[in-house]
Parts: C-alpha cells; sequence; structure tokens
C-alpha cells in the first residue's frame, strides 16, 4: 500500500465502544485507504472484536491530567513521525498537537473529527488556565486542518463562525439494523447509554427511579461519575431497581438497547457543548427501535419532533422527571406509535446513507 492510501487515526479512548470511529475506520476501508487506529490501553479494557483495520493501543503512565494528555500527544506523535503516511485524522482535540506537529513535519494532509465542542464541555468549568490552553491549541493547529467535520449543524456553525474555517456535519448514525424487537414483546426495562460524566442528568434520572414501580433502568457505559452514581443508588436503596453494566461492546449494547421500552439522553444546559450537542445514543435508541425521551436543547429536539420518535422533558426535578417517565409508560398507545416512527426514521437515519457526506470530505 502506497504512501498516499494510507491514513493514521487517533484517539484519546480506548476504541472498545468508540463506535462512531468505528464506522468512519470501516467507510475508509471501503474508499481503498490502509487504515490503522490508534488509541489506548487501560488495565480493564476489553478486548477487541476483530476489525479489518490494524488497532493499536498505547499503555500510557498517566491517565489524568496534564502528565496524561502529555503522554498521550508524544506516543501519538513518535508512531506518526515513524510510519509513513499521506493522510492523518486527528479525533477532538486532545489528539489534535501530536497530529498537528506530525502533518507538519512530514507533509502529511491533516482532517480533523470534532465529537463535540470540546473547549466548552464541563469539565472545563471554573478552569481558566486549562481552558485557555486548549483554546490555544485550536488558533494555532485550525487554520492547519485540510478539512474537518462535526456531529451537528450547531458546532460547525460554531466554528466557521469562530474561526472562518469550513466544517462539514457528518452526524453519529449507526448502521441500519434489520433485527428490532418486537415492542410488545419486550420487557419493563430503561436504558440510560454512554458517558457517565457531569451534567448528562444521570443524578436526576437515578432519583427519579424512587417514584416508578414496576421497570428497571439500566446504565450502560462508564465514566468520571460511575462510583458517586452507585453510591447514589445505594443510598437511595435502588440496586434493585438499577443496574450498571458498565462498558459493552458494539453487540452486547445493541442487543441490550433493543429491549428496552425507553431510552434517555438528559444533558442539561449548563454548557454550550450540551446545548449544541446531537448525541450518537439519540440515534442508536431510534435503529433499535426504542422510543426517546431527551432534554429541550435544540439538535435533540428537532431530531425527535421532525420524526415523532419520542417525547421532551423539560422540567428541573426528579419528581418532575418521574412523573414524565410515568406518563409515557402508561400510555401504551403512543408508545407504539413513536416504536414504529423509529423503525421508518432508522432507514433513514443510518449510516449506509450518512457515510457518503464522510467519503465526500476525504475527496
Amino acid at each position: 500500500m502506497s504512501r498516499q492510501k494510507k491514513i493514521i487515526v487517533s484517539v484519546s479512548n480506548d476504541i472498545t465502544a468508540d463506535q462512531r470511529v468505528h464506522r468512519v475506520c470501516n467507510t475508509l476501508l471501503e474508499e481503498g485507504f490502509e487504515v490503522i487506529l490508534l488509541g489506548r490501553k487501560f488495565k480493564n479494557s476489553l478486548k477487541l472484536n476483530n476489525r479489518n483495520y490494524k488497532c493499536i493501543r498505547f499503555r500510557l503512565l498517566f491517565n489524568k491530567g496534564f502528565l496524561f494528555y502529555f503522554c498521550l500527544n508524544f506516543r501519538i506523535f513518535i508512531y506518526l513521525l515513524f510510519n509513513k503516511s499521506g493522510f492523518l485524522l486527528a479525533n477532538d482535540l486532545d489528539t489534535l498537537p501530536a497530529n498537528y506537529l506530525a502533518a507538519k513535519i512530514k507533509g502529511c494532509k491533516l482532517f480533523y473529527d470534532s465529537h463535540e465542542l470540546f473547549t466548552e464541555v464541563p469539565e472545563l468549568e471554573n478552569r481558566k488556565f486549562v481552558k485557555k490552553f486548549w483554546l490555544g491549541i485550536e488558533k494555532i493547529c485550525f487554520p492547519k486542518i485540510h478539512k474537518a467535520y462535526t456531529v451537528s449543524e450547531s458546532i460547525a456553525g460554531y466554528y466557521q463562525k469562530k474561526y472562518n474555517i469550513n466544517f462539514s456535519v457528518v452526524r453519529n448514525l449507526p448502521y441500519y439494523r434489520k433485527d428490532k424487537t418486537e415492542y410488545l414483546q419486550r420487557d419493563n426495562i430503561l436504558i440510560y447509554q454512554g458517558a457517565l460524566n457531569k451534567d448528562r442528568g444521570l443524578e436526576l434520572l437515578i432519583e427519579a427511579m424512587q417514584y416508578i414501580d414496576k421497570h428497571k433502568l439500566i446504565i450502560a457505559g462508564d465514566g468520571n461519575l460511575s462510583n458517586e452514581l452507585k453510591i447514589l443508588c445505594k443510598k437511595l436503596n435502588l440496586n434493585s431497581k438499577i443496574e450498571f453494566t458498565g462498558k459493552l461492546a458494539f453487540e452486547d449494547l445493541n442487543e441490550l438497547t433493543s429491549k428496552a421500552l425507553l431510552g434517555f439522553s438528559l444533558e442539561q444546559n449548563t454548557n454550550l457543548n450540551y446545548y449544541y450537542s446531537l448525541p450518537n445514543k439519540i440515534f442508536d435508541y431510534i435503529n433499535s427501535g426504542t422510543p426517546v425521551l431527551c432534554p429541550d436543547l435544540p439538535e435533540m429536539k428537532k431530531i425527535i419532533e421532525n420524526y415523532n420518535t419520542g417525547t421532551i422533558f423539560s422540567g428541573t426535578t426528579a419528581k418532575e422527571l418521574s412523573e414524565k417517565i410515568s406518563e409515557v409508560l402508561n400510555d401504551n398507545n403512543k408508545l407504539i406509535e413513536w416504536h414504529n416512527n423509529c423503525i421508518n426514521a432508522s432507514k433513514e437515519l443510518c449510516w449506509e446513507n450518512e457515510k457518503e457526506k464522510l467519503k465526500s470530505v476525504f475527496l
């Protein structure tokens, strides 16, 4: 394979649950690229399923803070420097410095996939120096990016206005699934899938489960709040009502989601990143035929209302949320209508259609 048709893709996670990057890598393979994906490896990282592209995971001495980001970018940079490739793809701002330097030295084309509005995430609130540092990285690197794309129109518009750089939109859509579980055959399961991090409404959801009978909440994912949320469940005597699965492989997560009656995405309007977000779990729920309950935020609301695949929650308390959940669960006709709409919408909202936008970025 020639240098010109080889692309090295970088992420800061352990690759296991990153469905967006997996889909991107598969699409690049279809377009004739040799693909190598770089990520991290933890002690508890799941074994990677067989993939058609090469995966390399680095063990780092540090897993948080400045030293983590330095070690991550150093390892990525060294790998990129000594491995031939004509294209580099950085996923999110935390892998961009290494890719920027390597592309500058080697003369590679640098592509950038922004999964979120990185400098506006809640973890950077009240951390002015750290936020200023990442804003500085954006200011230095963005003008040198060959092409960039992101997950929503709102984030693309934000970057275009701020840096006068064109960002394409490639949404986080899943592969189309034909094997959806019939709605009337489903268990009394509610599901949240995704990261367990700050301001995602998880505390509110757990507290709301105090008032929900005959249904079990499954929280599928991992993150900074995992231990705190488990402690909260124990404190509220909800261990029999709530199950934490930890991080799951794609296939297991999809199977679990297809058994649920209702899926949650409850990001709070506390920062621009969440305000503009369009999470992949919204589309994963729809693709599984699972109606969605999401917040009154523009990108998510637009999808749910346009396709009539769920409902919007605009309250602020656990009691209000529990009342909304109960209202939904008690209206079986509406749930079946939303389920059927999800099935119809999934034929359009799938990667098989969306990948054409990605291909146009790499033309």
